[in-house]
Formats: structure tokens, sequence, C-alpha cells
């Protein structure tokens, strides 16, 4: 079977670099890859003591950022090496100072994996949720190095639980623990023989909550909130904004305001949701000059400010629930203690599953629900008040994954 995996991966290389000459993230995944092993060299000495972090993309580096920045303050003197199999990941984040070096991940071959295992010579690994390489794996399990798995969550439906799924499963003998969010994960892997199992939950609960240290004052927020109730849209998708502006529109309430946040930022998509925003909407990189005070929309068309906007929330929208590109993060605005609305495709994640269950997330699936959600969120306080308790107790009760992990390293290092 490692045979027949190593031929498709071959195959997919080659398809790869093809297609990358007609597609600009693919040409980013190939082209990102070309100087990954010059790198290494340049920056990773024989006598280095390293430690290995690798994230698919964004969200699973988010996920594990809370790990990384201790284990950064923790040991001062290794090195640590950052690796992304994404371009959302790694065009992103780069330049973040949590890294020595960050770089792709080269693919997953045997050749690739001897190559740079002998580089890294690293100390620790620590994979973050998901990617299981077969090749980097077995490479990892042979030279007996300490290999974590992170903020792990396992389906039923996985090929590691099947009968056809041997090969999969030999690829986990690598982890020489494996942190997972959930106790149904750590009885699926009980069940086929991996007991060396914590269930520390999520680290984004730590990861969010670190938020509520932070300075999180925007004078202009400040000025364009006032003494008004704020909504905050964030993430959205076409599908999410078809579905909220016409409430906007309306005008019912003239003493709410609104921010949306949208995921696409481009030019053309920001002035035509501008121009259905209506009178008073004001985009962020145009706000210079215009009167905050008396506008009733902000657009936010740039990136980065986000999650200090969620403070001055009273009521937050999450996108990605209303088509199939994923919903984003539901946990940032909860942790300011709000309630938070979003579409009906959140099934899959698993926090936004709890929070919708305990009744911190409303779920809408259209013009009409979303009017009648938020019409009752605006004109209940109290509803308000208790929903948003619920979202800062849940944060807060799971918080502490990144302790038991920590402790664990500790042990190694």
């Amino acid at each position: 079977m490692l045979f027949v995996y190593n031929m498709l991966v071959y195959i997919a290389g080659s398809i790869l670099k093809l297609a990358a000459l007609f597609n600009e993230k693919l040409s980013l995944f190939v082209r990102g890859r070309k100087g990954v092993f010059t790198l290494l060299k340049e920056h990773i000495k024989a006598d280095d003591k390293v430690i290995w972090f690798h994230a698919a993309s964004l969200g699973e580096f988010e996920q594990g950022l809370p790990v990384m920045e201790q284990t950064r303050r923790d040991y001062p003197s290794h090195k640590i090496v950052l690796t992304f199999f994404s371009p959302s990941g790694y065009e992103v984040r780069k330049n973040t100072p949590v890294g020595d070096v960050v770089c792709y991940l080269p693919l997953d071959t045997r050749a690739n994996a001897k190559r740079f295992l002998d580089l890294v010579h690293p100390e620790l690994v620590v994979f973050v949720k998901y990617e299981f390489w077969p090749n980097y794996l077995k490479e990892l399990h042979s030279r007996n190095i300490n290999t974590l798995l992170i903020s792990a969550i396992f389906r039923p439906d996985q090929a590691f639980f099947k009968g056809y799924g041997k090969f999969m499963r030999s690829s986990l003998k690598a982890f020489t623990h494996m942190f997972v969010q959930d106790e149904g994960s750590e009885k699926l892997l009980q069940r086929i023989g991996f007991n060396e199992v914590t269930v520390s939950g999520d680290t984004r609960f730590d990861r969010v909550g670190e938020i509520l240290l932070r300075d999180n004052n925007l004078e202009f927020m400040e000025r364009f909130k006032g003494e008004s109730l704020l909504f905050v849209a964030g993430s959205t998708w076409p599908e999410d904004e078809e579905v909220i502006l016409p409430f906007l529109i309306k005008d019912t309430y003239t003493d709410v305001k609104y921010v949306i946040a949208p995921h696409n930022i481009k030019p053309k998509a920001m002035a035509e949701l501008t121009r259905e925003a209506g009178q008073g909407a004001v985009r962020y990189t145009a706000m210079e000059g215009e009167d905050l005070a008396a506008a009733r929309v902000l657009i936010l068309d740039t990136i980065g400010v986000l999650t200090k906007v969620y403070s001055y929330a009273d009521i937050a929208y999450v996108g990605g629930g209303m088509g199939s590109t994923g919903l984003h993060n539901t946990l940032e605005p909860a942790v300011f203690g709000i309630p938070v609305i979003t579409g009906p495709h959140y099934k899959g994640f698993r926090e936004a599953e709890l929070m919708v269950e305990n009744g911190g997330i409303t779920v809408i699936d259209d013009k009409k629900s979303f009017e009648r959600e938020l019409t009752n969120f605006i004109e209940n306080e109290g509803v308000v008040r208790d929903k948003g308790e619920v979202n800062k107790n849940f944060i807060e009760k799971n918080r502490g994954a990144v302790i038991r992990i920590m402790d664990y390293i500790r042990t190694l290092l």
C-alpha cells in the first residue's frame, strides 16, 4: 500500500507543477517549496536544538499558536521550525515571530522526509489537529523522535477505523502521545489499540481566552458606536450578506449600528457591498473625514481588526454558515460574552455544534428567520445578556488544553 501511495504522491506532484501554470494558489504551493531545503541549511546548524511544529493551514496554526508561544517562552534556547502545507496558512503567517524558520512542508515522499529530518533533526515534533503524512511519520517513528498530535479530533468515518485502514493506522504509531479534543476521539483510538491518549480539549479556547487580556480599544469604533447597540457580522460571504442586508436596508431601528467584515475585500466586491448597504454606509479604507457618529453601517474592507471590533459588539453574526465555504471562528465573538448568530451549515465544527446545543448560537435559515432572531435580540436585552453569559461560561469551562499539553512536553525536553 505504501508503494501505491508513493506512486500517487509522485504523480500528484507532476500534475501540480503543470496546474500551477494556470492557477495562482497552486503556483504559490509549488514555488514556495522550491527553496525549502536551502532555507533549512542556512538557518539550522548541526548543534542546534530544534522543535518542529506543523500546521496544515491558517486555522491549525491559530489552534496551535498558544502551545508554540508557551514553548518559545519555556525553551528560548531551542529553535522552532514551523511548516505549513497550504498557501492560505503560509502566505498569511510566514513572518510570524513564533518560528525561527517558517516554510512549506515538502511533499510527502520518502526522499523528502529523510532529507527534511536530516536537516531539521528535531528533538520534538508537534502536529496540529490533522495532517497524517505516512512517509514523514514513518521516518519519525524509525528515528524514535518524540512526536505529538495536539487538538486532534477523530470520527468513525475516517479510514483509521475502517477495515481497509491498516495502512493509515500504522502511521499513527509515530505519535508518542495524542492529545484529543473529546472522549469520543479517545474511545475510537483505544478501540484500535492506541492508549497513549489524553483528552485535553481544544487549544483554541486558550487562544481566544488570551484575547481578553489584550488592548482591544479602537478609536474609530468608539466614534462609530457611541451609545448605540452594535451588531457585527464577521467573515461574511455573499450568501451571508443576502440574508443580512435586507434587514439593514429597512433601517427599522435608528438606535442600532452595524459592522460588516466581509471575507472578500477586493475593491469591486467592496464597491458593490457598499452600494447594497445603502445610505449611511462607510468603508474603513475611506472613513477619513467621514462623520462616523452619523454613519449607520461600517464596512471593514481590511484585515486584522475584526477580533477587536467584536469587543464592541452586543450581537454577532459569524459568516460561512449559509453556504458551503465553511463556518468561520465562532469563538472569537463568543469570548466577549455576546450571543452569536449563524447559518445552518455548522455541522462538523465541534465548537459550533456544542454552542448551538448550549444555546449560545442561534441558527437561522433565511432572510425571514434572520430578521426574526435579530429583532428578538434587539428588543430583548435580557435574552442578549443570558445567551452572552452562556457563551462566556462555555469558553471559560473549556480552557486549559495548553496547560495539559505543556505539562507533558516538559517531561520530554
